[in-house]
């Protein structure tokens, strides 16, 4: 297996699901009529220590056929990619992807990078996955304890406790607790209105990954639209949301790491114990009316999603196969076939498809 092959397989694979014919709620179940955006990436760990095989592939209404990243030295940053920031209006909506937007008459702030422009579609509560790096950064520092209760609304629990909820079954109270716990230990710091120091941003661009941003939280815990967050403030790329996982999976050929080993444990405790198998792995669904499945076995990982957007990333062992995928999309609720459902059907169905390719050619 080589790079440019295991882009051509998801590329491949992507084309295959013909996303465009994607029933839309918005559009009384229509079909969408565009390609969704969709970053998609791939880093396989072959048998006996062999270099990684590593792929990022990008499609959206302006790139159809799906544009091929390049990555720095294999590994690094992203270097033929204009990534553009996702926009709001003024009452918070994401108004990019609704029906009839006209792309040629929005400004889509660059983010990062030179080269055909992809709007990078907001990451949804895989951003959690960056709150849990910060919160196990402050532990490795001796600026806060797993076992220290943290009492945010109603209830007081062990900081462990509130980012297993985070990331096992999604839980924004326990974000927003550790959101604030991250502003009360100096680790995001405001004045006057504005972000003026964020120590996660100093170690993502420490790490060259300038595909992660978590920006404009708040004090108080806030970090949504409503809070001056959200979409546009916290960006995510397939890429660098993949690289972040990598430096959580002990079993992967070793990276610089972003937190020390204790904290690498407890995040990955509850990457593993993953609650919400709805995006690439369709396993919380299996009773639903036309289910279709996903990724197959064992996935520590973290999804996302709202009305708009749908995310997943994490490691999978399938007894030798060992491999990670992370995808941001603007596939969201109003795609899914069912109530139940986060999503179309179609997203399970690349995932199956990536793992039955990886099997038949690892």
């Amino acid at each position: 297996m080589t790079s440019d092959g295991l882009a051509q397989a998801l590329r491949a694979a992507v084309l295959a699901q013909r996303f465009e014919t994607t029933a839309d709620s918005l559009q009384g179940g229509a079909p969408l009529g565009w390609h969704p955006s969709i970053d998609l990436a791939v880093a396989v760990f072959p048998r006996g220590g062999a270099t990684p095989v590593c792929a990022n592939v990008l499609f959206s209404r302006e790139h159809p056929q799906g544009l091929v990243a390049r990555m720095a030295d294999g590994f690094g940053a992203v270097t033929n990619i204009g990534f553009h920031a996702d926009v709001r209006n003024a009452v918070g909506d994401s108004y990019a992807w609704l029906p009839g937007a006209d792309w040629s008459g929005i400004a889509f702030p660059a983010w990062f990078g030179t080269g055909p422009r992809f709007v990078a579609p907001y990451p949804a509560s895989l951003l959690k996955t960056m709150v849990a790096v910060g919160i196990g950064r402050l532990v490795d520092a001796g600026r806060s304890d797993w076992t220290l209760p943290l009492a945010y609304g109603d209830a007081t629990r062990p900081i462990a406790d509130w980012l297993y909820d985070m990331i096992t079954v999604s839980s924004n109270e326990a974000t927003s607790a550790l959101v604030t716990h991250l502003h009360a230990r100096g680790a995001i710091r405001r004045e006057g209105g504005a972000e003026v120091h964020n120590e996660l941003h100093e170690l993502f661009a420490a790490h060259g990954l300038p595909g992660l941003m978590i920006a404009n939280t708040q004090p108080d815990g806030g970090w949504g639209n409503g809070a001056g967050s959200g979409v546009g403030q916290i960006q995510m790329t397939a890429w660098d949301a993949l690289r972040l996982i990598w430096r959580l999976d002990a079993d992967a050929p070793a990276q610089p790491p972003l937190v020390g080993a204790n904290s690498r444990a407890v995040i990955r405790r509850a990457l593993d114990e993953q609650k919400l198998h709805h995006i690439l792995s369709s396993e919380s669904l299996r009773d639903a009316p036309g289910w279709v499945p996903g990724i197959p076995s064992r996935f520590a990982h973290k999804t996302g999603f709202t009305q708009n957007y749908s995310s997943d990333a994490g490691i999978v062992h399938d007894g030798e196969l060992h491999y990670l995928v992370a995808v941001t999309t603007s596939l969201g609720g109003r795609y899914a076939p069912h109530p139940d459902a986060k999503t179309t059907w179609r997203l399970p169905a690349l995932g199956g498809t990536i793992h039955a390719w990886l099997k038949a050619n690892s």
